[in-house]
């Protein structure tokens, strides 16, 4: 193959208009080729997926959990190595074949791109990519291209949340089965601009349905998240930083190294694990080293310990660190050391001898600490404080800033914009884009602290219960409420979640620090007109805007 590619699934994506040479992110032109070439191949599953659920029949766990991983590792900064995604593309051959046996010759005429069946090696699979290209159509309208892929890239975020409810032993055959509804659905070309938003809406709807499932799963296996008090300094002795979201591969770290004078450090979304009960009884969960996931190179360069990857937000190593940051689950780097899972346990002794031998911190760090866990139990089990402090005119707004963050040096906005809020609302946040203000001291307000940090993008599930739950409290809508969403993204499961919350009809969303490149202008005007989604522009502004020109300055 040549060495292009086309990928714009990201917000950092090249000239805000698609990464043609090399993924921003650090994709090659050959992981991006492979990419193509299984998200086609899921599309043929999902169609023959989604004959057999309509024919009344069911679709096996295995092949769920296949969905759920493959769609998964192609997030960004998920994986990284071609020789994962061959393996992906065989077994989904595989899965195709036998979904079409189980249909017994039901199907008489399925679509050309239903039937594809890649070849056995890299080397043709690459020969073949050309042909799924996301620009190979030429003749395809531009804005059902645009609604087919913001399909593709919500399912992508759905992916991960069913794959970490999954891990918990948790699934929901709604979710699954809308899986293959929808990749069905992008090879159906009679579907126009009207059907396609309304699968996109759907997915919301299924998607806030899959986030439920996740947070029944992690407050059914660790308790429901405690606002806890947390340090962000350095503690002398070896130490562990587990970055990525999923809590089981923490949980077992945590066990594995008890009792070995090992410090566990979280790391950018692992953050709001600190507030779970059975995580943070191990009082060597130490506390959080370093901040969001894109300043990662520079926080692990020659780190004197060891790095665990569970799940997203990799970048590609520096030499510096290439020989102690450890991958397991979905994520990987070729020749990075990979932790196998067997029969549900994963075995951390490489990582723990490495973490010993290099020592870790020589002294403390000045002590430093911020609290974290004020998920949806810990807020609303304070509901009617909060409902009266509303009332009497102590809180005047409530914001949540959160979402994905990146490096784009326009994200200083949400800094920005939390930092002018007055001193009479509450800031509520999730996701990794915290780390733009989360060590900063806001106060209080009401008897609560101004800033109440949610947890991950996994947890926005809680953001909704809270708004849902005061709405409720006020008798009126979400958009009634004195409640303002101000959203960054950088990925596809920050796409899955404003899917969602345009799916609840939650208007006046504020999001930036760009719009998605795979958002047509037609597109983008029918969000605007049914939604009135609005761009950032500056702080100060939107501020105003939010609240009138005059409460900026209480």
């Amino acid at each position: 193959m040549d060495n292009t590619m086309f990928c714009y699934q990201c917000e950092q994506t090249a000239g805000g208009k698609g990464c043609v040479k090399m993924g921003v992110c650090g994709k090659t032109p050959e992981v991006a080729a492979l990419h193509d070439v299984l998200i086609h191949s899921l599309k043929g599953i999902g169609y023959y997926g989604w004959q057999i659920i309509q024919d009344g029949g069911e679709i096996n766990t295995p092949t769920y959990k296949f969905i759920m991983d493959a769609m998964f590792a192609t997030l960004t900064n998920v994986n990284f190595d071609p020789e994962r995604f061959v393996s992906y593309i065989q077994e989904a051959n595989k899965i195709k074949s036998q979904l079409k046996e189980q249909l017994s010759g039901k199907v008489q005429s399925a679509p050309r791109e239903a039937e594809y069946i890649a070849p056995a090696t890299k080397k043709e699979m690459l020969r073949d990519a050309p042909k799924f290209g996301i620009m190979t159509d030429q003749s395809m309208d531009m804005n059902i291209r645009s609604l087919q892929q913001t399909l593709i890239y919500g399912f992508k975020g759905m992916a991960a949340y069913a794959h970490h409810a999954l891990v918990l032993g948790k699934k929901d055959e709604q979710v699954g089965n809308f899986f293959f509804k929808g990749l069905a659905a992008t090879l159906d070309e009679s579907l126009g601009v009207p059907e396609l938003l309304g699968l996109c809406m759907e997915l919301g709807r299924t998607n806030l349905k899959c986030m439920e499932m996740l947070d029944a799963a992690n407050t059914g296996e660790y308790g429901n998240p405690e606002p806890t008090e947390i340090l962000i300094s350095k503690k002398a002795g070896p130490f562990i930083v587990v970055s990525g979201h999923d809590m089981k591969d923490l949980k077992q770290l945590l066990e594995q190294t008890e009792g070995k004078g090992i410090n566990i450090y979280t790391h950018s979304e692992m953050i709001p694990s600190h507030g779970y009960p059975e995580l943070k009884k191990h009082k060597h969960l130490i506390g959080n080293f370093g901040t969001a996931w894109q300043n990662q190179q520079k926080e692990f360069d020659n780190l004197p310990g060891c790095v665990l990857m569970t799940t997203n937000c990799l970048m590609t190593p520096r030499d510096s660190y290439s020989d102690r940051i450890f991958a397991t689950s979905i994520v990987g780097f070729s020749d990075m050391p990979y932790i196998e899972e067997h029969n549900g346990r994963k075995d951390f002794t490489p990582i723990i001898n490495k973490a010993l031998a290099l020592g870790g911190f020589k002294e403390d760090e000045p002590e430093r600490k911020i609290t974290v866990g004020f998920g949806h139990h810990a807020v609303l089990s304070n509901a009617g404080k909060i409902v009266e402090a509303v009332k009497s005119g102590e809180i005047k707004h409530f914001f949540l800033i959160g979402g994905c963050d990146g490096a784009r040096p326009g994200r200083s906005y949400y800094t920005e914009f939390a930092d002018k809020t007055p001193h009479n609302t509450v800031i509520l946040t999730l996701a990794c884009g915290k780390y733009r203000f989360n060590y900063k001291d806001f106060g209080m307000v009401a008897g609560f602290p101004r800033l109440l940090d949610v947890g991950q993008c996994n947890d926005s599930f809680s953001a909704i219960r809270i708004a849902v739950a005061l709405a409720e409290a006020f008798n009126c809508g979400v958009n009634e409420l004195p409640l303002t969403l101000v959203l960054s993204w950088y990925e596809q499961k920050a796409v899955a979640i404003l899917l969602t919350l345009l799916a609840l009809d939650i208007h006046n969303i504020y999001i930036g620090p760009t719009l998605p490149a795979f958002f047509t202008p037609a597109v983008l005007q029918t969000l605007v007109e049914q939604f009135k989604i609005k761009l950032v522009s500056t702080a100060e502004k939107d501020l105003e805007a939010i609240l009138g020109p005059n409460a900026i300055k209480v």
